[in-house]
């Protein structure tokens, strides 16, 4: 893939994932503006990740059908129309059918741009190439969304937070995934692969049949749980510490920024290091970090903890994404990438439940510890991974 057409493709992503990202932040704001409890706003900001859940498969299906041009088109005008309604009828009900749209416009484009870059590809280096800066688009969209979209809350409106203000705010969200659009539509695609007459109907759960794909999602979801459990145990480990909600946000904002600066440098190394040794050490230092992290009071130590974690977590998507299009079929990348997708987002769902629970009962140390602990066994399938 080349350099222009690849730079095309992570700002078609950009603009597109901003939009939910935006509209998450906005939502919420309006909804407790118009009166509704901090609950309501819960369901508003988990309907966001929903649709993801449920329809990463049949996304991941159509995507290896038609190619990405025609999911991406229909994911733009989903997300345009659940933004524009929000846009003309600032009410709650209208706010979760745009959470559910953007949402689900969101999954369905990630499905179908990795598929697009993944197949572009020529050989193993180059896939671990392009899935690095294609993972920076995540983490540039959940900047410029919220900023956007804060931004214009504040000073687009006759006064700060007020109604034409968020007006403002939705329509802008409204425009963000036709610029996506432009960007991808002049895209190469490979041609599609399509199933020799008479073939057996495949289904996407046949995939957890083969050994190595089992294998890689279960290290998938280690990797994605270790996130998890960084972002929602961090600030009660802080209050504990007595550290302000400030500091707390910037020893996050560092986990941020280095995750996102690992994957500006993975594609400088990609050829020198295998994805399973990547994967590997990733999984042991991770470990090691959530070992000794809750032995650490000062906001110093906890920052650089913060910041090994961001470089270890942050190494594993690409590499994830370049072994999963080399050990599935061709015909086969989109149902592989919905099915990794549903699990992360089913995950991210209800990890935080199961820790939050866990933690009343053993405490926020042990939870570290435990999660330690699992990444430690862990590390066995890690070594397992073979192309």
């Amino acid at each position: 893939m080349k350099g222009a057409e690849l730079l095309r493709v992570i700002g078609a992503q950009v603009c597109l994932h901003a939009t939910m990202a935006g509209m998450r932040l906005a939502t919420p704001l309006l909804a407790l503006q118009q009166g509704y409890s901090a609950a309501a706003v819960g369901v508003l900001i988990a309907l966001f990740a929903l649709t993801q859940v449920f329809l990463a498969l049949p996304a991941g299906r159509f995507a290896d059908r038609y190619g990405f041009k025609r999911p991406l088109w229909f994911s733009v005008i989903a997300a345009s129309l659940g933004a524009g309604l929000v846009m003309v009828f600032p009410f709650f009900p209208v706010m979760c059918l745009a959470a559910l749209l953007t949402g689900g416009a969101t999954g369905a484009t990630v499905i179908a741009l990795q598929r697009h870059v993944g197949r572009s590809a020529t050989d193993s280096t180059q896939l671990k190439r392009v899935f690095s800066w294609l993972a920076i688009a995540p983490a540039a969209a959940n900047f410029v969304g919220p900023f956007l979209a804060g931004m214009l809350i504040d000073h687009a409106g006759l006064a700060p937070a007020d109604l034409m203000a968020f007006r403002i705010c939705f329509g802008v969200m409204a425009v963000l995934p036709i610029l996506c659009w432009l960007m991808a539509r002049g895209a190469d695609e490979p041609p599609l692969i399509v199933a020799a007459a008479g073939a057996v109907p495949t289904r996407a759960w046949d995939l957890l049949r083969e050994p190595m794909f089992r294998r890689l999602l279960f290290v998938n979801w280690l990797q994605s749980s270790s996130w998890d459990v960084h972002a929602f145990v961090l600030p009660v480990l802080g209050h504990e510490r007595g550290i302000s909600a400030s500091v707390i946000g910037s020893i996050l904002g560092a986990f941020a920024i280095a995750a996102a600066f690992i994957r500006v440098v993975l594609p400088l190394i990609a050829s020198r290091a295998s994805e399973r040794s990547v994967i590997l050490t990733s999984t042991l230092v991770t470990a090691a970090m959530f070992s000794i992290y809750p032995l650490l009071v000062s906001p110093w130590t906890m920052g650089l903890c913060s910041v090994m974690l961001g470089f270890a977590l942050g190494a594993v998507q690409p590499m994830v994404m370049s072994m999963l299009h080399q050990i599935t079929p061709h015909a086969r990348h989109g149902e592989a990438l919905g099915l990794r997708l549903m699990t992360i987002n089913a995950s991210s769902v209800a990890m935080p439940m199961l820790f939050g629970s866990l933690g009343a009962l053993i405490g926020i140390t042990g939870v570290f510890w435990v999660v330690g602990g699992v990444l430690v066994v862990g590390a066995r399938a890690t070594w397992g991974l073979k192309l």
